[in-house]
């Protein structure tokens, strides 16, 4: 149940840091309310998941898998580029997420 809860507070944290770009500096109502929602969703959840994942584990994947994703949602809804030295560190990222759950996630 603890991967369930990681993927909520993921998809939340993602969520709020793309509407932050969308807030333009927390000058806009919605997307401002929605970035200050979407953390607090975000950090209950993460909360939740320690219940049951250990903090190293659980941090690693929520951190990983989000910048990961915000990257790649930079590139598809703000044209933001995509370069060899991006490619390569999302793949760092998700390698050193790999590892340390291979490394001792009990």
């Amino acid at each position: 149940m603890g991967y369930l809860w990681l993927a909520g507070a993921i998809s939340a944290e993602v969520a709020a840091t793309t509407a932050m770009k969308y807030s333009e500096g927390f000058s806009r109502l919605g997307p401002s309310l929605v970035t200050a929602v979407g953390y607090l969703v975000s950090f209950a959840l993460l909360a939740r998941t320690l219940r049951t994942l250990s903090i190293g584990t659980a941090y690693a994947i929520w951190s990983g898998v989000g910048t990961a994703a915000v990257a790649v949602l930079g590139l598809l809804l703000f044209g933001e580029g995509m370069s060899a030295a991006k490619v390569a560190g999302i793949v760092l990222i998700v390698g050193g997420v790999v590892v340390l759950n291979l490394g001792g996630a009990h």
